[in-house]
């Protein structure tokens, strides 16, 4: 309903909005990984000292490239391409205190971890085409958007981002690589006989 009081109070604008819906293009996608670093702390946290934790940072970020069209007054700014930046690009290890750094325990414990960094790494490889699907989906439906002034154009391009990001399709994406994730996580430590700690002991 608001969107056609805006377009009743507007008619000028509105009729050069839809006259940007010529310029739409299909989007064209690049998927990228982030590089990762790994950090590895002492901890005080509450925790069982036998399984760490592995907090991963997912990163989900649109570089966009616009095509400017001059229209009716103003600009018609269109969605060209998206080099989508998403992964993981952070993992920090706490291990509790209670173990020394470079101990038999310690190195045990972090080998542990590492199964699970890896985890999170192949969860995305796994996905890849899924998340490339998402981000096409999400990028497709954005309209073109006319601006009055150039001034405005950076504004739309920020309007562009945060349309992809909110989409349904973004947000099931992200959805997905949770619950991928989780059950690797489970996984990996249901399978896990802690053989290699246990020869620390």
């Amino acid at each position: 309903m608001l969107k056609k009081i805006i377009c009743f109070l507007f008619i000028p604008f509105c009729a050069y909005a839809n006259n940007c819906v010529e310029y739409k293009k299909i989007p064209e996608i690049n998927i990228l990984k982030p590089v990762y670093k790994t950090s590895v702390v002492s901890s005080n946290e509450p925790m069982d000292k036998f399984h760490a934790n592995v907090v991963a940072t997912l990163v989900e970020d649109y570089d966009i490239a616009v095509d400017i069209f001059s229209s009716d007054g103003g600009f018609c700014v269109v969605l060209k391409s998206v080099d989508a930046l998403i992964g993981y690009n952070d993992f920090s290890i706490k291990i509790d205190g209670s173990h020394q750094p470079n101990s038999c325990e310690y190195n045990a414990i972090l080998n542990h971890e590492k199964k699970h960094i890896d985890a999170y790494l192949s969860v995305i490889d796994d996905l890849e085409t899924d998340i490339k699907n998402s981000v096409f989906n999400s990028a497709n439906s954005v309209m073109p958007i006319f601006v009055s002034s150039r001034d405005d154009i950076e504004f739309a391009i920020g309007d562009i981002n945060q349309k992809m990001s909110e989409h349904s399709e973004s947000i099931l994406m992200k959805q997905k690589i949770n619950a991928a994730m989780e059950i690797r996580n489970k996984r990996i430590d249901q399978n896990e006989d802690n053989h290699e700690l246990k020869l620390c002991f």
